[in-house]
């Protein structure tokens, strides 16, 4: 059974950062390329960042690039997000699923994330 456990958000105030973790299991994760998935509300949910099974190649959407970063521990079956100046807008839900097509009866609980003064 694939399962993704995202944590690691919580309230932050803008320009501040966060590290976001998900812990994988039931896929062979050194294989499978990871994302990182946000949904803020009343708004679709969409792939900001995704990371290849090696790590080599990274991809982010044009609303994050250059502030996060998405890295992963094979070892460990994990990734990672590290979201530096964060802005209001970045304030949603984020979730961890393979990329770029999600499992979409694995998707987790997310973690929030909430960027206010």
């Amino acid at each position: 059974q694939v399962q993704f456990a995202e944590s690691g958000g919580g309230l932050v105030q803008p320009g501040g950062s966060l590290r976001l973790s998900c812990a994988a299991s039931g896929i062979v994760f050194r294989f499978a390329a990871m994302g990182w998935y946000r949904q803020a509300p009343g708004k679709q949910r969409e792939l900001v960042a995704s990371l290849s099974g090696s790590g080599g190649r990274t991809d982010y959407s044009d609303s994050v690039k250059g502030r996060f970063t998405i890295s992963r521990d094979n070892a460990k079956n994990t990734v990672y997000l590290q979201m530096n100046t964060l802005k209001p807008e970045d304030t949603a839900v984020y979730y961890c699923n393979i990329s770029p097509s999600p499992v979409v009866r694995a998707w987790g609980q997310g973690t929030q994330v909430t960027v206010a003064s």
